[in-house]
């Protein structure tokens, strides 16, 4: 059984055992953000065909729809590399990507704006960034040295269950961005009926 109380499989590999607190500390997000974000214990399958469970951080607006996708991605044995809160990567988006971890909250803006990303109120997960990078039009590729081969183990295409699983709950998939794609990002809109 986690700190946290919440028990999923105890025969698995438990890559994140985070209290909220632990999981928050040394956020910038003010008080009324951290407020309104829950700790959500996950269970998936490793590329190691193990078991694990991890934790991700998001907003109480989409937990629901988290739990159940999560729920999928378990069931359809779609292997993730790890699922653990972004304190444990000192806050960097770039070094959580470089390990391949999938996540949700980082206050944080958008890269070379001003505007704070959807992941800065825990309305944004991130799956497998290694596995589905982000693409530029100029051709860069982050996580560097990362390709993307739709149909490979831990891969995202439009026809995945999962992607299906997001849009279905008025998410947008990063893919569908107009100037670049950004396969492991998933986001819900600011406005989105409840």
């Amino acid at each position: 059984m986690s700190r946290n109380g919440n028990h999923i499989l105890s025969s698995a590999m438990v890559d994140s055992d985070l209290t909220f607190a632990e999981a928050v500390s040394g956020s910038s997000a003010p008080g009324s953000v951290l407020d309104d974000l829950r700790l959500v214990e996950v269970a998936y399958y490793g590329f190691d065909g193990r078991r694990h469970t991890g934790q991700l951080v998001v907003s109480t607006a989409v937990e629901q729809d988290v739990r159940e996708i999560f729920a999928l991605i378990l069931e359809i044995r779609f292997p993730l590399h790890s699922v653990i809160p972004i304190v444990r990567y000192g806050w960097s988006d770039e070094a959580s990507m470089e390990a391949n971890n999938s996540s949700a909250f980082n206050y944080r803006f958008i890269a070379g704006t001003d505007r704070l990303s959807r992941h800065a109120l825990g309305m944004a997960v991130d799956l497998n960034p290694r596995q589905n990078p982000v693409i530029y039009e100029n051709g860069q590729i982050l996580p560097s040295g990362a390709i993307y081969s739709p149909g490979q183990p831990g891969a995202l295409a439009e026809s995945s269950p999962i992607v299906e699983a997001f849009l279905q709950r008025g998410w947008f998939w990063g893919a569908h961005f107009r100037n670049f794609r950004d396969y492991h990002h998933f986001e819900r809109p600011e406005k989105f009926p409840l």
